[in-house]
């Protein structure tokens, strides 16, 4: 039978225990959707296991190819550098493909849409409502570039307006992107953070989305989330090289 790659989520890590945790509901949910695939968690930091730590493991085990897949939104600094540093140190005898980032995808999108209407908004509020897309922040311009880019797609399906803010690094901040959705003229403003789990930053958006009338949840583990994760991997192991075993 063809062996499929093994697909290791690399998360960022944090101190925050609701990051891991989150990690982890959405690789459950991933593993659901795709039995047949072999899906382990590594962390770059902050957490256990590493992933320098469970590529070391696969190869002791005798597995050869691996999709290493950067749990991230947009290609900035650790998918650029600190994830493919983790790759060139991995044992030699495993071949590794890194996938693309989850972001941008229509799917996000959705995920989006969802977390702000079970936070209390409905489809008839859309034309009504402006939209903070509330990221981390990045120093790299690539990164900013795609939120913007984001936020105008976004904008055309509906809303009444939707701005892009950070948490850091880049301006403006949640609680600016809020005001001038207000001083817009929208009815209502809601607050849709653009990251994957809660942790300093995400508890940063809710702060600065005090004087918003929604505050959806972190997109984590919704099954749109796991969708694009999948398609990432597909698309990354398509040149792998068939490994025919027992």
């Amino acid at each position: 039978m063809v062996k499929k790659p093994v697909l290791l989520v690399i998360a960022h890590g944090s101190r925050d225990p609701r990051h891991a945790a989150t990690v982890h509901a959405l690789v459950r949910r991933v593993r659901a959707l795709r039995p047949d695939v072999r899906v382990e968690t590594g962390f770059l930091d902050f957490n256990i296991p590493s992933a320098q730590g469970v590529l070391e493991s696969l190869a002791a085990e005798g597995v050869r190819d691996v999709v290493a897949l950067p749990l991230l939104l947009t290609r900035a600094f650790h998918a650029k550098a600190d994830i493919p540093a983790v790759l060139r140190d991995a044992p030699a005898q495993l071949r590794i493909l890194q996938a693309e980032v989850l972001g941008p995808s229509p799917l996000l999108l959705s995920a989006l849409e969802r977390r702000l209407y079970e936070a209390g908004l409905t489809p008839a509020d859309k034309s009504s409502t402006g939209v903070v897309l509330a990221s981390a922040g990045s120093t790299d311009p690539e990164a900013i570039a795609v939120i913007a880019e984001i936020a105008r797609e976004w904008r055309h399906t509906g809303w009444c307006a939707v701005r892009p803010a950070f948490a850091s690094a880049s301006l403006p901040r949640t609680e600016d992107a809020v005001r001038e959705l207000r001083s817009l003229g929208c009815a209502k403003v809601a607050v849709a953070p653009y990251v994957l789990a809660p942790g300093f930053l995400p508890d940063r958006i809710a702060r600065g989305a005090g004087e918003a009338d929604v505050l959806a949840d972190v997109l984590g583990p919704a099954p749109e989330v796991a969708r694009v994760l999948l398609a990432r991997y597909e698309a990354a192991r398509m040149p792998l090289p068939a490994a025919v075993g027992a």
